[in-house]
């Protein structure tokens, strides 16, 4: 399973999705008593801010995986149709809708120098969300050509 587990972490490297994992029998211990976790592999999922968590029923293939993320957890925000986005984002939308192309590929090239670096997951989360409003920009600007 963790090769499926490392490899659903990559493919969502850059969403509204955090995949992560913990060791319960070294360093995590303290994390895994707060989730009662008693077995492993143990799969949490969190959803809108909840603090407790989920334990995840599913298969534990890659495709499976993916495609539960994909229906509960991924949050899809697209520019031509904010109304999933986050207020945020529809913040971020707007500011970004009113730079020059050339800003928001500075902006762009700015943020995914810091996608492979160390931060908390709120951080992390949120400058995924970034990147993929001003890819959605850039891709609208090319579809007007």
């Amino acid at each position: 399973m963790k090769p499926d587990w490392d490899r659903l972490g990559s493919e969502y490297a850059d969403s509204s999705v955090l995949i992560g994992d913990v060791d319960c029998t070294a360093d995590g211990d303290s994390l895994c008593e707060e989730h009662e976790i008693r077995g492993y592999p143990t799969i949490k999922y969190f959803k809108d801010g909840d603090s407790s968590g989920e334990d995840y029923q599913g298969g534990r293939d890659f495709d499976s995986l993916k495609q539960f993320v994909e229906d509960e957890l991924e949050v899809k925000c697209s520019v031509e149709d904010p109304s999933e986005c986050s207020d945020k984002e529809k913040a971020y939308i707007e500011k970004m809708k009113a730079k020059s192309a050339e800003e928001r590929a500075a902006q762009l090239a700015r943020l995914d120098g810091m996608s492979g670096g160390k931060m908390i997951s709120e951080l992390k989360r949120w400058l995924g969300q970034r990147i993929r409003i001003l890819k959605q920009l850039d891709e609208d600007k090319d579809d007007e050509f």
